[in-house]
């Protein structure tokens, strides 16, 4: 699983059959203090995320096609949550905060 942050969203006029009725989000990763921590690439939305929210995507094929139902489906990455915040070590990080930070 990867820890992300939606930075856009991508419009397609025309999708195959597996992205059809799913939104298309750009996201970049981050690391556990809401840093950036690498490249950017797209991943479909079934969280309902928005610009701005940290996620929780996957990016393991049959996890994918079994959330999406779909065994033909050529999907990389999968937004499957949207996170708040992450607690370790006792010490809660709120990474809505660290985003309207940077």
């Amino acid at each position: 699983m990867i820890l992300a942050r939606v930075i856009g969203t991508l419009v397609a006029t025309i999708k195959t059959e597996s992205h059809e009725n799913y939104k298309i989000l750009v996201v970049r990763p981050v690391d556990l203090n809401g840093k950036f921590s690498g490249d950017s690439f797209i991943a479909l939305d079934t969280a309902q995320a928005g610009i701005g929210d940290c996620v929780l995507i996957i990016q393991e094929g049959n996890s994918i096609r079994g959330i999406m139902k779909d065994d033909k489906g050529a999907v990389d990455a999968l937004v499957v949550g949207i996170v708040d915040f992450i607690k370790t070590k006792g010490e809660q990080r709120d990474l809505t905060e660290s985003y309207r930070r940077s």
